[in-house]
This record gives structure tokens, C-alpha cells and sequence, in this order.
């Protein structure tokens, strides 16, 4: 497993399709991101083009990634960890979103030989919010920590460059 963090437009998502780039397996993009907004449709029209002609298959799921079934030995990349999250959160109204997606993450992993894991830092600007979102930030700093400790590899995309915080630098991305 392969974490990609880092902050807002930092070129997680193009480090995540490259290091899938040249796999030689089947590549699943589950794509979590609710098309609830112009912004979020803009994203979603933005991330579809991004990977056109790049041999992923695509499957938009909200919620609910443990009831994924995929082919064995496929390659995914699962983005974005934070919208899953607040989509289970306030969506899907979860009582316990990090066990939930933790779970989710440990079938894909069952299925897949390669699963890249795009996720955002949040909660470092030390700022007061209301108790739902600082639960949503308690919740990602959990299932972020929790990955990394899982993870063969983490990546932190700063302004599109690949900083290696765990594992072996990528081939892909030298």
C-alpha cells in the first residue's frame, strides 16, 4: 500500500495515476467524491480527463468501499480518502467512519497488488471549528495515522514534488 498526502492542489492525484502508470494488471480509480456542487462537478470533470486514455476503470462510490468486489491481483487507486470520510460521516451518517473505511481498505487490499491511497492533510492550521468538523478532523488524523503505520510507502506532494516519508523512493516518480 501507497499513501499520497499533502495539501489542497499539490499533485497528489498525478503522482498517484503515475506510480499506477505502466502496472501490467487491471487498474480500478475508486472515485468517492459526491457530485454535489458546481465545484465538486468541476473536480470530478477535471480528474476524469486527467486519467482518460490511461486504462483505469472507473467506479464512483461514495460510501460503502467494503461492499466493492474487484478482480484479484488488480492495481487500485483510491481517491480521495477525506471525501470518503465525510461522506460517511454526514452522508451515510456512520457511527464509527474509521473502522468502516479501515475495513474497506483491508478488502481492497485482499483483492489488489498494488492500492494507492490519496488522502489530505487537514487540521494543521490550528483553527476552532464547530464540533462536527473538528470530529471529521479527529476521525482523518485516525484513519491517515493508521494508514501510514499499514503503508509500505507514504508520499507527501508538495507543489507537485513527491517527498518519500516512508519506504523506498518509486522508480516511477524518481
Amino acid at each position: 500500500m501507497i499513501v499520497i498526502t499533502g495539501g489542497s492542489k499539490n499533485g497528489k492525484s498525478h503522482i498517484a495515476e503515475r506510480i499506477l502508470g505502466s502496472c501490467p494488471v487491471p487498474k480500478y480509480y475508486i472515485a468517492t467524491m459526491e457530485p454535489y456542487c458546481e465545484e465538486a462537478l468541476a473536480a470530478i470533470e477535471r480528474h476524469r480527463k486527467m486519467r482518460a486514455g490511461k486504462g483505469f476503470f472507473t467506479i464512483e462510490k461514495y460510501t460503502d468501499i467494503d461492499k466493492i468486489i474487484l478482480p484479484q491481483k488488480c492495481a487500485v487507486l483510491l481517491e480521495c480518502i477525506c471525501n470518503l470520510c465525510a461522506n460517511e460521516m454526514f452522508s451515510a451518517h456512520c457511527s464509527d467512519p474509521v473502522n468502516k473505511i479501515l475495513s474497506g481498505i483491508d478488502k481492497l487490499l485482499e483483492m489488489s497488488v498494488t492500492l494507492v491511497a490519496v488522502t489530505n492533510q487537514v487540521g494543521d492550521d490550528g483553527i476552532d471549528y464547530p464540533p462536527e468538523t473538528a470530529e471529521y478532523i479527529k476521525n482523518m488524523g485516525l484513519i491517515n495515522r493508521r494508514l501510514s503505520e499499514r503503508a509500505d510507502c507514504v508520499i507527501e506532494a508538495v507543489y507537485g514534488i513527491p517527498v518519500i516519508l516512508k519506504g523506498e523512493k518509486l522508480q516511477c516518480i524518481s
